[in-house]
């Protein structure tokens, strides 16, 4: 895995070289590049393998999930969503290059995903249309999130309170792009469509477990951490079951669901 990560970053970097404007090409530079675990990438790449295909074979569409991950966090940051001004531990887009051109870097992200994705060696229709549906899911998820803040404050109810909202919130705002990573990656390899659903139910708990780990690491969780721990054990349970059944090794999909329950940062 190690070899083809170097080349997701070699093909980032390749995706990224036009220098005209420059500031609209240095902000989507800033936004994907040196920074980020690359955790969507490696799903894809794996469940493309799993399937009986090669990573390799999923290398475009582990870009364009990377690439459509970092447009959703470039437009997360901005002052009239989270209004954050660090990301991967540095300035994030808008504050090192202002809020109209982390807007238009966003943008552009979100389009070479699609020309990205479009470049799958097999099943690029089903590709695309699995990338669609998360790009959707992922605003839906946003959406919803900010329907949830207290007008008088701005500041969030305890989610607690709004259990159907956290449970749609979660759901769409990040277990849609780990379901995309997978399914693309499934697709690319050439997998059945019941290697598909079993990827599918595999990153969905993922992508629920690994939101519920990262509200418990930065102390805004909902509910009681004992509570938020059970689901964290619940859903990478879920996940692991899923597994069963596929034809390929699953050891990197089974660490890699452990991993993640238990990482500290």
């Amino acid at each position: 895995m190690g070899a083809i990560l170097e080349k997701i970053e070699k093909t980032l970097t390749e995706l990224l070289a036009e220098t005209r404007p420059s500031s609209l090409f240095a902000a989507m530079r800033h936004a994907v590049l040196g920074g980020g675990k690359r955790i969507r990438p490696q799903l894809c790449l794996a469940s493309s393998a799993v399937v009986g295909g090669r990573a390799e074979d999923a290398l475009y569409p582990a870009c364009a999930i990377e690439l459509l991950h970092s447009y959703t966090l470039v437009h997360d940051d901005l002052p009239a969503m989270d209004n954050d001004t660090m990301r991967r531990g540095k300035p994030s887009v808008w504050a090192a290059f202002g809020e109209a051109t982390a807007i238009l870097a966003g943008d552009a992200l979100q389009a070479l995903a699609f020309q990205t994705a479009a470049r799958a060696p097999r099943n690029g229709e089903k590709i695309l249309a699995v990338l669609a549906e998360a790009g959707v899911g992922v605003v839906r998820g946003q959406s919803e999130e900010l329907s949830t803040l207290n007008p008088s404050t701005s500041q969030p109810f305890n989610l607690s309170t709004f259990q159907p909202d956290i449970d749609f919130i979660y759901r769409h705002k990040t277990a849609d792009l780990f379901i995309a990573a997978a399914v693309m990656g499934a697709y690319a390899g050439g997998g059945t469509e019941a290697d598909v659903a079993r990827l599918r139910e595999y990153a969905l708990n993922l992508g629920l477990a690994f939101q519920y780990e990262d509200d418990l690491l930065d102390g805004d969780v909902g509910f009681p951490p004992e509570e938020a721990k059970r689901r964290i054990a619940d859903h990478t349970a879920a996940a692991l079951a899923s597994l069963e059944g596929l034809p390929g090794d699953t050891a990197f999909l089974s660490a890699l669901a452990q991993r993640l329950a238990c990482r500290t940062a």
